[in-house]
Order: structure tokens, then C-alpha cells, then sequence
């Protein structure tokens, strides 16, 4: 239905809206703070997790066996894990952000690319709703919400490390903003796929699924606690998995 590829499109807009207002604390901070940096990953982690279980895979595994929902959850985790590895490879990348650090153009690569299971989520999400479900709709904004809230502190994440490195407010901003231009594409992408067939639900549901905890356990929690204590982030992180599960719950 060309409708729920709307909603899709509309709920990815917000989702990356939410990291342009956080990309504009730039504007309002004269220089990153590593505490609130680490604090925030792992509670942008932590919402990714809950987002991946109670709003895909659980509902994948309702609808078919849970043996082709791992499978497919195993196919996102290969596949963004070549695209990761093969993308940091380009060295010519480094050339288009000025005085940026190695490991500062990881983030910024590691977090653009963790937006495009978002997106693919939201996306599929709505395009998954039958006939105006109510209870399709509910988990469509939940999940929407969700990752909403921790796209705030992930253009914070990229934005103000930029500027601490020696780059212009503005850039900072805008770099930081366009780092989740890529949800509201592959939005439309998911919703169009699973609007055309709704046979492939479970599966793209157990493929973004897959995406987003690779990229929890490969880029947020490592970077995480390397820059803090490991209570703080896993109190984070439980905080943050908590909030998306009471949202889960409550809508």
C-alpha cells in the first residue's frame, strides 16, 4: 500500500530529524565530552537491542518458523559486516573530512552505517501493517520512537568530536546531520519490499534484526567502553533497553 510507504517515509524523516537536533548541540557546546559520549552509545545500544527483539524478531518468529528467522538474522550480520570491512578499506575517505583521526572517521563510517538497518527497520515496520492494524501501527511507532531517542545523542556523537578536532561548527553540524540521510532511503526500500510481497516480512524483519546487534557488538559497546567505565555503560545500556521495552509495552 502506497500509504504505509508514506507513514515509512514520515517516520524516517523524524528518526533523522532527532539526529540533526542532535548534531546541533554543536552550536551550543565548544567541545565534545567523552563521559556524555560513552554514556549515550551504550544507551543508544541498549534501545537497538530491545528495538531488535521485541519489535522484529519476536513478531518474525510469530509469523514463520524461527529457524528462517535466524537464518536471515545471520545473512544481515555477514552482509554488513562485508559492506563494514570493505568500506573502511577506501582510504580516499579520510581526504573528505579535514583533520580528522583515523578513529574518529570509523565513528563517523560505523554510525552512518548502523542508520541503514534503522531505516530498513522503520521502513519495514510500516510496510508490514494489514489492513490499518492497530496493533501493526502501535509497534511500527514504538520502534519509530525508540529509535528516535537514541538518533539525539548519536548526532552529538559524530558533531561534537568533529569540532573538537578542529573543524568549523557548521561542517560538524552538517556532517553530523547527514550521517542518518541514509534511514529515510532505505525506509522507502523497506517498505516498498515488504508492501510488494508480504511473504518476505519475517525475513527482512530477521535480516535488519541481524544488522543492528552486529552493529551493537562491533561498534557502540567496543567504543563504549573504551572510553568509560564498565558500569556506567552497562547501567546505560540497561536503561536505555528498558526505556524501549516499557515503549514497546505501553503502546
Amino acid at each position: 500500500m502506497i500509504q504505509n510507504v508514506l507513514f515509512a517515509l514520515i517516520a524516517t524523516i523524524i528518526t533523522w530529524l532527532f539526529t540533526l537536533f542532535g548534531a546541533l548541540t554543536t552550536m551550543f557546546f565548544k567541545k565534545s565530552n567523552s563521559r556524555f559520549l560513552y554514556i549515550v552509545m551504550s544507551f543508544s545500544a541498549g534501545i537497538m537491542i530491545a528495538s531488535s527483539i521485541w519489535s522484529l524478531l519476536c513478531p518474525a518468529i510469530e509469523l514463520t518458523n524461527g529457524v528462517y528467522v535466524i537464518i536471515s538474522m545471520l545473512v544481515g550480520t555477514v552482509l554488513l559486516y562485508y559492506a563494514e570491512t570493505k568500506i573502511t578499506k577506501f582510504r580516499n575517505l579520510q581526504r573528505a573530512i579535514k583533520r580528522t583521526d583515523k578513529e574518529l572517521l570509523m565513528m563517523i563510517i560505523s554510525i552512518t552505517i548502523h542508520n541503514i538497518p534503522e531505516g530498513l527497520a522503520v521502513g519495514l515496520a510500516f510496510g508490514s501493517i494489514v489492513n490499518a492494524s492497530r496493533e501493526g501501527l502501535i509497534s511500527a511507532i514504538a520502534l519509530t520512537i525508540g529509535i528516535a531517542i537514541q538518533n539525539f545523542p548519536e548526532g552529538a556523537a559524530i558533531s561534537l568530536p568533529l569540532m573538537s578536532s578542529g573543524l568549523s561548527k557548521k561542517k560538524s553540524f552538517f556532517i553530523g546531520q547527514a550521517s542518518a540521510l541514509v534511514e529515510p532511503v532505505f525506509g522507502v526500500i523497506g517498505a516498498l519490499a515488504v508492501t510488494i510481497s508480504k511473504m518476505l516480512i519475517p525475513y527482512c524483519f530477521g535480516f535488519a534484526a541481524g544488522c543492528m546487534i552486529f552493529v551493537v557488538i562491533e561498534d557502540l559497546i567496543p567504543q563504549a567502553i573504551d572510553n568509560g567505565k564498565k558500569a556506567i555503560v552497562s547501567f546505560s545500556f540497561i536503561t536505555g533497553f528498558s526505556v524501549m521495552m516499557l515503549l514497546d509495552v505501553m503502546l
